[in-house]
This record gives C-alpha cells, sequence and structure tokens, in this order.
C-alpha cells in the first residue's frame, strides 16, 4: 500500500501548459502516474501532446473530475493566482490538492486551507512543496522518480531538497511513500498528519521525517509519536548552525530566542523516543542500521 497517492490515483493538472507544468506533466507520466488531463480557462478545448500521449484540457477542474474521475489535483500556478485555483479545487470536491507554487501571501494560504477544511472534503499538500511520490505507483509533483525504489519507509519532510537527499541514500531500502509538506508557516498536510497516515499503512515498516528550525510543528509531532506511534521513527531537523532572528531559506525557518531551534527540536523529539541524527546522513545511517537489525 502506500498513503495519500496510489496506483488508481486519476491526476489533474491545473497549470499544465505552462512552462513547469508542461515539464513536470511529462516527468509524472513517465513515472507512471495516471494523469487524465490538466486546467486551463483559456484553452479549454485544447490538447497537449505528451511523447505520443495526447491529454485534453479542461476550462476548470469541476469540468475535469466529471469527465475524468479525477482525484488529485497539482497545481503549478504563479503566486497571484493561487488562492482562486485552490479554492476552486477544493469547490469541486478534489480528494487532493498539491500545491507546488512557491511565494504565495501566507495570508491567501491561511484563506485556501480554512476554506478546505471547512470543505471537509480536500486535503492540502503545501504549498511550496515537491509533492507526493508512492515509488512505482504515482507521482504528483516534482520529485525526481528514478533516485529510489518501492520499499518499506515512510518520509514527511518540510525540504524538497533533503526529500531527496533521503530518498537517495536509502534508496537500497526503498520507500512506501514521500510527502513533502513544504516549509512555508502554513501548511496544509503536516508532520503528523503524514505520521499518522504511515503508522496506519501496513508496507511502511519506519518512519523518516525531516523538519527544520522555526515554529513549534516538529515538538508536536514529538508528542503525536509519543503517544500514538508504534513503528520506529528517525528524525533530522536542519538548522543547527542557523544565526538567532534571520529566515533561513524557507519563510518558516526562523529562531526567535530559545523557542524554534535545531537544538531544542532534537531534545523534544528525543524525549520521544525518536533518534535524531545532526546531518542528513546521520540520519540516513540511523535508519539504515534499524532496518538491518
Amino acid at each position: 500500500m502506500a498513503i495519500f497517492l496510489n496506483e488508481g490515483s486519476r491526476v489533474v493538472v491545473q497549470g499544465m501548459t505552462g512552462s513547469e507544468g508542461t515539464k513536470h506533466t511529462r516527468r509524472m507520466l513517465a513515472a507512471g502516474t495516471n494523469v487524465v488531463g490538466g486546467v486551463n480557462a483559456r484553452k479549454a478545448g485544447l490538447s497537449v501532446d505528451f511523447d505520443g500521449r495526447s491529454l485534453p484540457v479542461f476550462g476548470d477542474v469541476a469540468e475535469a473530475m466529471a469527465k475524468t474521475g479525477a482525484d488529485v489535483s497539482v497545481l503549478f500556478v504563479p503566486p497571484r493566482f493561487a488562492r482562486d485555483a485552490v479554492v476552486e479545487a477544493v469547490d469541486a470536491g478534489i480528494g487532493m490538492a498539491v500545491v507546488i507554487t512557491e511565494g504565495i501571501p501566507v495570508h491567501d494560504t491561511a484563506a485556501f486551507w480554512a476554506h478546505a477544511v471547512r470543505s471537509g472534503r480536500t486535503r492540502i499538500v503545501g504549498p511550496n512543496c515537491p509533492g507526493v511520490i508512492s515509488p512505482g505507483k504515482a507521482n504528483a509533483g516534482i520529485i525526481p522518480a528514478d533516485i529510489t525504489k518501492p520499499g518499506g519507509i515512510g518520509l514527511v519532510s518540510k525540504s524538497g531538497t533533503l526529500t531527496y537527499q533521503l530518498m537517495h541514500e536509502l534508496r537500497d531500502f526503498g520507500f512506501s511513500t514521500c510527502v513533502g509538506i513544504g516549509g512555508d508557516p502554513i501548511v496544509g498536510t503536516t508532520h503528523i498528519d503524514a505520521i499518522a497516515a504511515f503508522e496506519e499503512d501496513p508496507d511502511t515498516e519506519l518512519i523518516v521525517m525531516i523538519g527544520e528550525i522555526g515554529g513549534d510543528a516538529e515538538e508536536r509531532a514529538a508528542e503525536f509519536v509519543r503517544d500514538n506511534v508504534s513503528k520506529p521513527v528517525i528524525g533530522y531537523v536542519a538548522g543547527f548552525t542557523a544565526p538567532e532572528g534571520r529566515t533561513m531559506g524557507h519563510a518558516g525557518a526562523i529562531v526567535s530566542g530559545s523557542s524554534g531551534t535545531a537544538a531544542a527540536k532534537q531534545e523534544a523529539l528525543e524525549a520521544a523516543g525518536i533518534r535524531v541524527g545532526r546531518t542528513p546522513g546521520e540520519a540516513a545511517a540511523l535508519a539504515r542500521a534499524l532496518l538491518e537489525a
């Protein structure tokens, strides 16, 4: 099995006709994803050829769902249009909206996240995220599909590049699903959401969670793991050398006083029984040791 995304998922791409949407739709198709069409109101009725496969372009998500049975949307939409695009997907009742877009204003994210929560129908992944991949089954986003294989590790991460690094370093074991939740101050799917799903997934043997400085998401995840998770969990927190008060990379990665530091997060994770690596390589080695044992 896998979480959130599998071989039965039917994916529509909002922004498929743009340069990034076109490039990554091609890569998703090459990974075996069942991409069923795109959405662009200005190009509705046209089709786009991807290496011999023609995909239709629909006027809106509701039409795409009605004609293809799509249940996942991946959004490659400019930041100023992202709020309306996500709301459109939510109003159509899509099961999951993977928001790749970086640079969305926080108040826009707050608005579409709250709208999705009120609807009770749509899982938001992101924004500012690499997406979700269940190797050998489907890929919704920009995660390279050729750096790992199917296996028993479940990965949830704020960072895209660290997702790729851990996938590569543990490629000989493979992954059930990798979820890039994004590093913005507000995200839809959290560490806890993914960890809870991995705990219920019979094909996931070990969970790796990657966090970073700023906020308290990792501390809250540690409490959840302590009280609810029976599977082994390995952690890594990016930002051990980050200076106080300076945003590091992601909009949510900022330390204020002792709150949100990598050391504080490591302490909380280890108190919950989570083994923490101080580098990505060390975290991979910890995971490898458990799996080999």
